[in-house]
């Protein structure tokens, strides 16, 4: 599943291709909004918060999110999609570009004063400009037997982290994620480990992973076999999304 900064990397990507710029065309290719039409109407900003993307004209915003397998192209146009054209399921065009998005896991089509309606449930937002280390702390404090693993999916708590971070902040913590979040000494750390991986991988991409996919294989810090584990349970995890660990550099807790 795409992660924070994929998420905030296509909309930097949508904002050069739309932001300020006049839709000469728009195509819902879901049921609930294809006769929606949003040309003539000027995209007045685009923007991300955790996994969610917005693309906002004076009345409207279009909320969407990649789940599993969404992403978003720009192509000139005319020009020919990389992805099968029966995937795309919304087209945002101006007189120069022609965004895509191909197997979005979400399409909604929601009124501006509305927005907060998709976000107000989520954590704080590990790339926004208003993040709250604080914040994120107490949300995760309210679940102190819960294994920091699956709290750290969880994006009530914090948003932005997927499968991939989460065995790679544990990791650069030396924590088990299988440890209760109660008896983490230094959870502020290990949050703002997190801002710290997540901005970097954002703004510095690609993120080299120190841990994520590599069974098997050497660990970076000590020389000894990566495993792969499941954690499992309370909806946020599920059998085949592992999470990668060194057993020890990560000690399960006693």
């Amino acid at each position: 599943m795409p992660e924070g900064d994929t998420v905030f990397l296509a909309a930097k990507r949508l904002r050069a291709a739309l932001d300020g710029k006049v839709l000469t065309r728009s195509d819902f290719r879901v049921p609930r909004y294809a006769t929606v039409d949003l040309s003539g109407q000027t995209v007045e900003s685009v923007g991300s918060y955790g996994k969610h993307l917005f693309v906002r004209t004076a009345s409207v915003s279009v909320h969407t999110h990649l789940k599993m397998e969404g992403v978003w192209r720009v192509y000139r146009p005319g020009q020919r999609w990389t992805k099968p054209a029966f995937t795309a399921r919304l087209i945002l065009a101006t007189e120069d570009a022609e965004a895509v998005g191909f197997s979005l896991g979400l399409v909604r089509v929601l009124r501006r004063a509305d927005e907060h309606t998709a976000i107000d449930h989520l954590g704080p937002d590990l790339l926004g400009p208003n993040w709250d280390p604080a914040e994120a702390v107490r949300r995760l404090r309210e679940n102190p037997d819960r294994p920091i693993g699956l709290a750290l999916l969880d994006q009530r708590n914090l948003a932005g982290i997927g499968n991939i971070y989460r065995s790679e902040i544990c990791f650069l913590r030396r924590i088990h994620p299988a440890t209760p979040v109660g008896a983490i000494d230094d959870l502020t750390g290990l949050v703002e480990e997190a801002h710290r991986v997540l901005t970097e991988a954002a703004h510095h991409p690609p993120w080299r992973a120190l841990a994520y996919g590599r069974p098997r294989q050497p660990c970076r810090r000590c020389g000894n076999g990566m495993v792969a584990r499941q954690l499992g349970g309370e909806g946020v995890d599920s059998s085949e999304r592992s999470i990668y660990l060194c057993p020890h550099c990560q000690p399960l807790p006693i």
